[in-house]
């Protein structure tokens, strides 16, 4: 009988996975990980791993593992996925996105693409060589965190104040939202996360004098507020070019006024040549007739690495003296050189899988748990490897409806991974 690989069982892993319900609402809502951290941990004990089940609260559940390397003295990898998945509108389905349906050649359901898909890619590689008895050439370290969603407090963030020494020896990292194809004309790039931009979710406040809706009023609160929101999503951003965003426009050969010819990824590139600010929500007053004394928003921010000091600057210029601002979620930029024989690793796999794949960097507009991880001083990627279809929107799918990820890319990311960790 033939031996079962991590390619026969990947898509089997990524739709029990998906079955799982782990929605994350923020402010510690939801079902919580405890059932999926479960189902990860009895997955790696039955191959002979010990994983360990940490709970940083009720339902809220991470999972560690160690596989030993054949040279415990050089540096561990840390390989890192999220087990939490964000919330969705079932109607607004093709599949119900807590089905794990295979149809269309594909995995649907929520976390196919963010990120589950990664999730049953790193089970089934680790499963298949430790079935194998085949040693990693250094120690490998397996996260399965909580909370990401929301910004990591239950996860990553908890585990890096709580649990550092899980992190010995840990120097470098690969994690979600990158190594995926994208295809522009007849080259195939697969876009390996390099740098981040940094969050800063703010809550904004504008205090006024109460008052009847009838009568004269020139300190009004949501007045005020509304003119500073208009000023904020209004502003036009400069450019500003990151090394990581220059490498990756010599590489594609264009240069910032051309991303829009770049089709889907456009949105996800052109993210990265500025600083960002979105209005997201807006709240304020009780009664028609009633002139509140303060109202508030939320804005969406996000600035380029290096640039932190300019973005803050430039808000507080827009929002005036009569508003303040808070943070719900402040988190660093990070950005790492394309350099190394870690990256070297990654595009020796890539191309060994694909002989038409040239690995790029690119600048992720949104977060990943390594903001956490880096506090540690530890170097991350965004390498979660797939060859998809050209006509794949698959960066339109990160938090959309009908997410899906093809099964043949599930198994080409394990045939990736499993080359990438006897390189690295």
């Amino acid at each position: 009988m033939t031996a079962l690989t991590g390619e026969d069982e990947v898509a089997d892993l990524c739709r029990d996975l998906i079955r799982i319900d782990s929605r994350n609402a923020g402010d510690n809502a939801g079902p919580g990980e405890r059932k999926a951290a479960e189902y990860v941990a009895e997955k790696l004990t039955e191959v002979g791993l010990d994983a360990l089940i940490l709970e940083s609260d009720d339902r809220r559940a991470n999972v560690v593992a160690r596989i030993e390397g054949e040279d415990p003295s050089r540096g561990a990898l840390l390989l890192h996925g999220h087990l939490d998945v964000v919330p969705f509108d079932a109607d607004d389905w093709r599949h119900h996105p807590l089905s794990g349906e295979i149809a269309d050649g594909c995995v649907w359901g929520r976390g196919a693409v963010d990120m589950k898909d990664m999730d049953a890619m790193i089970l089934a590689v680790a499963r298949q060589r430790v079935r194998e008895r085949r040693r990693p050439p250094r120690d490998v370290v397996l996260m399965f965190t909580a909370d990401e969603e929301a910004g990591g407090a239950y996860g990553a963030k908890w585990l890096v104040d709580n649990h550092a020494g899980l992190f010995e020896g840990v120097t470098e990292a690969i994690g979600e939202v990158g190594g995926f194809s994208v295809s522009l004309g007849d080259r195939r790039v697969y876009l390996i996360e390099a740098a981040e931009k940094g969050m800063a979710w703010m809550r904004l406040t504008a205090k006024g004098r109460a008052g009847h809706g009838s009568m004269l009023n020139a300190d009004n609160a949501v007045t005020e507020l509304a003119e500073a929101v208009g000023r904020v999503g209004r502003h036009e951003w400069p450019v500003r070019l990151t090394p990581t965003v220059k490498r990756l426009l010599e590489e594609l050969e264009i240069g910032p006024d051309d991303v829009d010819k770049l089709g889907p990824l456009a949105r996800m590139i052109g993210a990265a040549l500025r600083n960002t600010a979105n209005p997201t929500m807006l709240q304020g007053g009780y009664k028609a007739n009633v002139i509140p004394q303060n109202a508030q928003a939320v804005v969406d921010g996000r600035f380029l690495p290096g640039f932190e000091e300019e973005y803050f600057a430039t808000i507080d210029e827009l929002l005036g003296p009569n508003v303040s601002r808070e943070f719900v979620q402040h988190q660093v930029a990070l950005e790492f050189p394309f350099e190394g024989p870690l990256v070297s690793a990654m595009a020796e796999a890539l191309l060994a899988e694909d002989p038409a794949a040239k690995a790029v960097p690119y600048t992720l507009s949104g977060g990943t748990d390594l903001k956490a991880f880096s506090r540690l001083g530890i170097t991350g990627y965004g390498f979660a490897p797939l060859r998809l279809p050209a006509d794949l929107d698959f960066s339109g799918m990160f938090h959309g409806v009908d997410e899906r990820v093809p099964v043949d890319s599930l198994r080409f990311g394990v045939r990736v991974l499993d080359r990438f960790l006897g390189l690295c």
